[in-house]
């Protein structure tokens, strides 16, 4: 499992507060990306994502980029139909 060092913002219009509209925490979405079941790549963005099962069992996709080769900055992140 790789180590990765998150890049989150709180405030109005920020990543966490983001994710956290689709109902998905910072908690989860680090887990993910760092445990992914498939990883992959985003159609429509071409950004790196990781899909994986939260804590309380949901499927979810998160989208990210690299800001350097150990720190993650989360762009969305959403839950799937399985």
């Amino acid at each position: 499992m790789p180590w990765y060092d998150f890049v989150w913002n709180s405030e109005a219009g920020g990543n966490a507060a983001h994710i956290a509209e689709h109902g998905i925490s910072v908690e989860d979405a680090e887990k993910i990306v760092c445990n992914p079941l498939v990883t992959g790549f985003s159609r429509a963005t071409g950004r790196p994502l990781a899909t994986g099962i939260t804590v309380d069992g949901r499927l979810v996709v998160v989208v990210y980029e690299f800001i350097d080769p150990v720190t993650v900055y989360v762009i969305t992140a959403f839950e799937v139909d399985a």
